[in-house]
């Protein structure tokens, strides 16, 4: 009887597995959806499209680019959280969805841990610190003793709560004095305002600020990762400026639902990995100052908490809250 019951379960097991097994097997038998937490046109966008112009060659199938933007990239980070777990649902992530969001919101509709399981790297890029060319700020130490007067000056953002906001008040937890944040409602209107000399300084993206530094319009005078970038090699690091370890990053990383069979994604992977190797892959994240480092699935993993706790940390010190 007791043989009889175990076969009869590995039987039933059996059956119950084929379904997963096939579909393992045949996936992607369909064009897959990947959902971008931010409008067209943003640097999450263009990433995205990169990727999924690049994924799609070696799956061999198309890799549909759907924008559902709204709440700092939670309402597009909510749909693919609980999209089936079948892999023909991915997500462009970034610093803001998993590692800003679940300290700045109140009320998170998903868990930037639980929900989702990483697939692959899809880059980072530090910020710029940056001031007007003919600003009289030409080092760190400008700016700190500028702080240190009465009236004290005043930095840009893209809102509340990015990482621009909250480099900046890492910067002024650094250099001391006051600074006051201003922030808007998009990062070219605050980057126009610290040219004009309205704003005194701003951390932002090196493909956004670079053109205007080669304009002769900004004037770069940090970097906020731990070592250079390669898209303003001249510019020190921040830290190497003597203001302690500073090391904030913007990056992005495609996800998956959480339960997604472990088959699916190696497919997955493979191809993140095949675009990444990619030379014109590599030359258009270039073009947008993004390095791609190359980890396995459980550093990801590892990256992933390191930079929620990092960054939480920093909202919580900011003070920044959104209901």
């Amino acid at each position: 009887m007791k043989m009889r019951r175990a076969v009869l379960g590995a039987l039933a097991a059996a059956i119950l597995a084929a379904p997963l097994l096939a579909h393992a097997q045949d996936y992607p038998a369909r064009p897959i959806r990947m959902v971008v937490p931010f409008g067209p046109g943003t640097s999450t966008d263009i990433v995205a499209r990169v990727f999924a112009e690049a994924m799609s060659r070696p799956l061999g199938q198309a890799i549909v680019v759907e924008n559902k933007a709204g709440a700092g990239g939670n309402i597009g980070s909510d749909l693919a959280a609980k999209a089936p777990a079948d892999g023909y649902t991915i997500l462009m992530g970034t610093v803001g969805t998993h590692a800003i969001n679940p300290g700045l919101y109140r009320k998170m509709p998903y868990d930037a841990q639980k929900d989702f399981v990483p697939i692959g790297f899809a880059g980072y890029t530090p910020t710029l610190l940056v001031v007007a060319a003919n600003s009289p700020f030409r080092t760190l130490k400008d700016l700190q003793a500028a702080a240190a007067r009465s009236g004290g000056i005043s930095f840009a953002s893209a809102g509340n709560g990015t990482s621009g906001h909250l480099a900046g008040e890492l910067l002024k937890a650094r250099l001391g004095g006051e600074m006051v944040h201003v922030p808007y409602k998009e990062g070219g209107l605050a980057m126009s305002d610290v040219m004009g000399g309205q704003v005194q300084f701003m951390f932002y993206h090196p493909a956004a600020v670079m053109p205007q530094v080669k304009a002769g319009k900004l004037r770069a005078l940090g970097v906020s990762s731990a070592r250079r970038t390669a898209a303003a090699p001249d510019v020190p690091t921040i830290t190497e400026q003597g203001y302690g370890e500073f090391d904030l990053v913007a990056w992005f990383m495609l996800y998956a639902p959480a339960a997604t069979p472990a088959s699916v994604l190696a497919r997955l992977r493979d191809a993140v990995a095949q675009a990444v190797g990619n030379p014109e892959v590599k030359a258009r994240l270039t073009a947008q100052a993004l390095e791609v480092p190359l980890l396995k699935p459980d550093e990801l993993t590892a990256f992933g908490r390191t930079e929620l706790a990092k960054w939480s940390d920093l909202v919580k010190r900011s003070g920044a809250q959104v209901d």
